[in-house]
């Protein structure tokens, strides 16, 4: 997610139109080195690659599954002189994303989650209802958009998305009410959804806005994000060299503790118990460098209020082979294919 002023940079050719967020943490926890390959899972409009690429002499492939990424990268790509590369990909495919470069290891890994201010500010896009827009959501160009879930999912699996990954508390409320009027005319923008459950879940004052809860639940189904973001973290662990460093900046409290459950995870040797027959623990795959996830200062909340829930964690990658993979990283919830296809039947 990126901050709204520009900032000159020398090595990325020229102003970056937005600032990440705890992006000069980020980029200290990664340890940048002269020679180093890393990766930006989340290129939006290159801050991190851009502050990756003015650290040292090395070399940065991102990722965006936003085509609109790729126009941003123009500038950065003819300044870099080979150093910077954009690929069109989900970051959970970001193993052979690094393959196809020719890389086996990598020396650092970044993500940045959740939606950018330059998505929000699209109207076009539909993340946000602050102007009025198609209710689409998607990242990317293709699958469902938020208005096929809107128009096709079932009061209970509504909500159940809304509740699981809005955290809102009128989530079977805004459900049945989204039901009711899908069945009076289609609801097809930003602006009738909002209005929609603004008349269940009413304002207070000083709060978030009535339906944000509800739009971000939608857009992270409808993105599949925290499925994403599972699969990319155990990516991420496979590529990392030793010494490899692992840096997440989360912006809602399900990712803080996917990567939280992930890292402890794979961070801690478990101390057995002498009631139980003693069990052979791998040994630890990542060494924990935030016991506290790191978060932003009054004055980069102040500059930039979408900072306020932001979230870094970091770790250092150890020789050990990468963990057995974890089913429990993820929240029960309908699959996307499920819903959209539910009505078609």
């Amino acid at each position: 997610m990126m901050a709204g002023s520009g900032s000159g940079s020398a090595a990325a050719g020229g102003l970056a139109r937005h600032i990440p967020v705890l992006g000069r943490r980020a980029v200290e926890y990664l340890d940048v080195r002269d020679g180093g390959i890393y990766l930006d899972t989340t290129f939006g409009a290159g801050g991190y690659s851009r502050a990756i690429l003015d650290a040292a002499r090395c070399s940065v492939i991102a990722i965006d599954r936003d085509p609109g990424a790729l126009a941003q990268a123009a500038d950065l790509s003819a300044a870099s002189h080979g150093r910077f590369a954009l690929v069109e990909e989900r970051f959970s495919n970001l193993a052979a994303v690094i393959a196809r470069h020719g890389h086996e290891l990598i020396d650092g890994v970044v993500f940045d989650l959740g939606v950018s201010s330059m998505q929000l500010d699209e109207a076009t896009r539909g993340f946000s209802f602050r102007a009025d827009g198609p209710l689409d959501m998607r990242m990317a160009s293709a699958g469902a958009s938020a208005a096929d879930v809107v128009a096709q999912a079932s009061v209970q699996d509504l909500a159940s998305i809304i509740a699981t990954l809005g955290e809102e508390r009128m989530a079977r409320a805004v459900a049945r009410s989204i039901v009711r009027e899908r069945t009076q005319a289609p609801i097809r923008t930003t602006r009738a959804l909002a209005e929609i459950v603004g008349r269940v879940v009413h304002a207070r004052p000083g709060a978030i806005h009535p339906a944000t809860r509800t739009f971000q639940a939608l857009r992270m189904f409808v993105n599949e994000e925290l499925s994403e973001l599972a699969e990319a973290l155990k990516a991420a662990e496979a590529i990392l060299k030793p010494g490899g460093r692992l840096v997440v900046v989360t912006f809602h409290s399900l990712e803080d503790r996917l990567v939280k459950t992930f890292l402890n995870e794979r961070g801690k040797r478990s101390g057995g118990s002498r009631h139980q027959p003693e069990v052979i623990e791998p040994p630890p795959s990542f060494r924990i460098l935030t016991g506290r996830p790191v978060t932003p200062d009054d004055a980069e909340i102040v500059a930039n209020p979408r900072a306020r829930s932001a979230k870094l964690r970091a770790a250092e990658r150890t020789e050990a082979p990468p963990r057995r993979s974890s089913d429990d990283l993820l929240p029960r919830l309908p699959s996307l294919a499920d819903v959209v296809s539910a009505r078609r039947r």
